[in-house]
């Protein structure tokens, strides 16, 4: 495993890789520290990826949020996660991905009984990085997950709608050698946890607020056609419940001083 850390005087975030193994399934696995002489408030933009979460004594699934998460961040603290890709986390549970969508689940609830005994394993090592990661990955690995051309897919399709800013509709995925619009649907479903549709948007909405730190964005309007968005207050509306602000007072709080 590689990672790498990104500190700050006040928090401490780092990422390590999968092992080669595991790389079909997990993204990366992230450490978040913190040691504050205030509270604050960790807002989080939502991705289309299921998350193993450990903190405070909690172990967790987290599916799909599909709106800005926040958290509250006290004195001294941690957290240690992994991220699975997009499709990753279907070959470790027995139903679709999108029944955990908006939701936080007691990890033992999804991954049975011997998910206690994980927590109890990392949470004995939580301040030994690569030690608590190595618990994860047996773990993992000890439920001999199979990838099926379905995880490729979905890993596929969802880093195309990242990558292709001109993706604004369902249907340009859909063709030869494509899936049908249901297959697409059922594939997200099955596999991603959220719609295709919400997928696009979540890209889309964040390149928008990308577009206005830049001052690449002053006519909202535009910025809204080019979303694919039919009109101007539904493009507000999604931007506010991303983001957690409207984009002209998003823009507005770029330009204040900090």
């Amino acid at each position: 495993m590689l990672g790498g850390p990104s500190p700050s005087p006040e928090r401490d975030h780092r990422r390590y890789w999968p092992s080669a193994d595991l790389a079909p399934f997990v993204e990366h696995h992230w450490i978040v520290r913190w040691d504050l002489a205030a509270p604050a408030t960790a807002e989080t933009l939502p991705h289309p990826a299921v998350h193993m979460v450990f903190r405070a004594g909690r172990a967790e699934l987290v599916g799909v949020m599909r709106g800005r998460f926040t958290t509250r961040l006290e004195g001294r603290g941690g957290v240690i996660g992994t991220k699975f890709r997009p499709g990753g986390f279907r070959p470790f549970v027995d139903r679709p991905i999108a029944a955990f969508a908006d939701r936080r689940w007691p990890l033992a609830d999804v991954l049975g009984e011997p998910a206690d005994g994980l927590a109890k394993q990392v949470f004995g090592c939580f301040d030994r990085d690569r030690e608590a990661i190595a618990r994860i990955e047996t773990f993992l690995r000890d439920r001999h997950p199979a990838a099926d051309s379905g995880i490729d897919l979905a890993a596929r399709t969802v880093a195309r709608i990242a990558a292709e800013r001109t993706i604004t509709r369902v249907e340009q995925l859909v063709g030869d050698p494509g899936p049908t619009l249901r297959g697409l649907q059922r594939l997200f479903r099955e596999y991603v946890g959220a719609t295709p549709k919400w997928v696009i948007q979540r890209y889309r909405l964040i390149e928008a607020a990308e577009r206005l730190a830049t001052g690449d964005a002053a006519d909202g309007a535009a910025l809204a056609l080019d979303l694919g968005y039919a009109d101007q207050a539904h493009f507000i509306r999604d931007f506010k419940r991303i983001v957690g602000r409207p984009p002209a007072a998003y823009a507005r709080a770029l330009k204040e001083p900090s």
